[in-house]
C-alpha cells in the first residue's frame, strides 16, 4: 500500500518528508482478510526524506512485512523482541534503500533477532527463482566439514561437472579470496568466477566454470542395494514426490526393507507429508501437534488414501540438510518405532509457514504454527537425533564411501538374515 496522501506520480518537486505511519490499516492482497489493529506493539512512526516512487514502494514492502510479523507470527511475544523498536531501527534505512539488495538486507536484519528458521524476506529475484525452479549457478554444492568447505555434490551435465569438479574437493578460494564461514554467491549468466580447490591428493586445481541457468527442481532417485534393498531418495515433499514414492513402494512390496534418503530434503507441503507418512502404516497414525499463536493445538494424522501400507523394515538417512517436513517425517516414524534413523542430527528448522506476496514482487515467508512431535518434543532449534549416529569425514567423502548407507544395508540385511533362520 502507499502512504496517505503521497503516490509516486504526485510527488512535489521540492524535497518532501515521507512519513511512514504503520498505523494505517491495510487489506493484505492474497491473504483474504484485513489485519486486525496491532495490540501488543505500538506502531512506530518515523520520517524519511523521499523523492522517488522507489521510497514509496519500499515503504509499502516494509509496512507489510512489519505488520504481518506483528499480527501473524506463531509466537505473539516474538521471543521477547521489541518489535516497535525494531521498526524504528530498520524502517528508515529500508525506506531509503536504493536497490532491492539493500532493502531486503535491512528487512532480514530486522527479522534476524526472531531466530526463526521459517521467517525471512525473499527478494523479487529470489522469489522469481523459487517460482520458476531455476537459478543461475555453476552446479556444485558445498558443506562445512572439518572446518573447511567441501564439495559434496556435482549436478550432472552442469558447468561444474564439465570442468571436472568432483565431490570431496576442498574449496580454497573464489576469485582469490578465501571463503568465510557463511557463503551466498549469486553469479550472473556468463560469469566465470575463478575457483581454487584441493583435489583428492591435495593438489591445487584452478577452474572457472561459466555460470548459467540450471534447474533447481527437486531430484528423485531409486537404486537397488545389496540384498534386494531399494534406496529411495527424494528432495522435497510435494505431489510428484509422493506419487512417485507410493508407486515405488507398491512395486517393491516384497523387499525386506527400504532405505529412505532425506539427506538433501529441505521439506515441503504438510499435505504431501501426511500422505507420505501413511505409506508406511496400515492405519492412520498421530503425526504430532501444530500450535497456533492463539495457543490452540491441532493433532494431525496421516492420510491413507491409496497407501502402499509398506510392511518391510525402514531406515531413514538424515543429516544437517534434512529440514522442516523431512524432519517431521523422521520424527514421526521414530516416535512410532517404525524406522531406524541413521546419520547426523537434522537442521532443527521445523515450523509451519506461509508465503505472502509483497508489492515489489518479493515475498515474506512467515512461520504461523509451531510443531510438537507425537511424543511431545519440540524440533525447532533442536532437530531429530539419529538412532545410529555416523560421523561424516573428508576421507570418506574423497574415497566415495557412504557410511550412512553402509550402516543401513548392514542393519537391514542382518535383520533379514535373522528373520529367515
Amino acid at each position: 500500500m502507499s502512504a496517505p496522501g503521497e503516490r509516486g506520480g504526485r510527488l512535489d518537486a521540492a524535497r518532501r518528508v515521507f512519513h511512514v505511519a504503520l498505523a494505517v490499516a491495510c487489506t493484505l492482497a492474497g491473504d483474504g482478510c484485513a489485519l486486525a489493529p496491532v495490540s501488543r506493539f505500538t506502531r512506530p512512526e518515523f520520517a524519511v526524506a523521499a523523492e522517488s516512487p522507489r521510497a514509496i514502494r519500499n515503504a509499502e514492502v516494509f509496512e507489510r512485512v512489519w505488520r504481518l510479523v506483528a499480527e501473524r507470527h506463531h509466537d505473539p511475544a516474538l521471543g521477547g523482541v521489541d518489535w516497535t523498536a525494531a521498526g524504528r531501527t530498520h524502517g528508515p534505512a529500508a525506506v531509503a534503500a536504493a536497490d532491492d539488495e539493500t532493502l531486503y538486507r535491512e528487512l532480514n536484519a530486522m527479522l534476524e533477532p526472531l531466530k526463526d528458521s521459517h521467517t525471512r524476506a525473499v527478494s523479487p529475484a529470489r522469489a522469481s527463482e523459487r517460482r520458476s525452479r531455476t537459478r543461475v549457478r555453476t552446479g556444485f554444492a558445498m558443506e562445512r566439514l572439518e572446518g573447511r568447505w567441501i564439495v559434496n555434490e556435482v549436478l550432472p551435465a552442469s558447468p561444474a561437472e564439465q570442468d571436472g569438479i568432483r565431490p570431496g574437493w576442498v574449496v580454497v578460494a573464489r576469485d582469490g579470496r578465501p571463503l568465510g564461514e557463511e557463503i551466498d554467491f549469486r553469479p550472473t549468466v556468463g560469469e566465470a568466477a575463478a575457483w581454487e580447490f584441493l583435489d583428492e591428493q591435495d593438489r591445487t586445481v584452478r577452474v572457472a566454470p561459466v555460470a548459467r541457468e540450471l534447474s533447481t527442481a527437486p531430484r528423485r532417485e531409486e537404486r537397488m542395494l545389496p540384498g534386494g534393498i531399494p534406496l529411495l531418495r527424494f528432495d522435497e515433499f510435494d505431489g510428484p514426490a509422493r506419487r512417485w514414492l507410493s508407486e515405488r513402494l507398491k512395486s517393491r512390496a516384497d523387499a525386506p526393507g527400504v532405505v529412505i534418503d532425506l539427506r538433501r530434503n529441505s521439506g515441503g507441503e504438510t499435505f504431501s507429508l501426511g500422505i507420505v507418512i501413511g505409506e508406511f502404516f496400515r492405519q492412520a497414525v498421530d503425526c504430532g501437534v501444530f500450535v497456533t499463536r492463539a495457543g490452540t493445538s491441532a493433532v494431525k494424522s496421516s492420510w491413507q488414501w491409496g497407501s502402499a501400507r509398506y510392511a518391510g523394515r525402514v531406515v531413514v538417512l538424515v543429516d544437517r540438510g534434512t529440514a522442516s517436513a523431512a524432519e517431521i517425517f523422521a520424527a514421526v516414524l521414530q516416535d512410532h518405532g517404525r524406522a531406524t534413523i541413521i546419520g547426523r542430527p537434522t537442521a532443527g528448522a521445523v515450523l509451519a509457514s506461509w508465503f505472502y506476496e509483497l508489492a515489489d514482487g518479493g515475498q515474506l515467508q512467515l512461520s504461523r504454527e509451531d510443531y510438537l512431535a507425537p511424543k511431545g518434543r519440540r524440533l525447532e532449534g533442536r532437530g531429530v537425533e539419529p538412532d545410529i549416529a555416523v560421523p561424516r569425514t573428508l576421507a570418506d567423502l574423497r574415497a566415495g564411501r557412504d557410511r550412512d548407507l553402509q550402516e543401513a544395508v548392514s542393519l537391514l540385511r542382518g535383520a533379514s538374515e535373522r528373520a529367515t533362520r
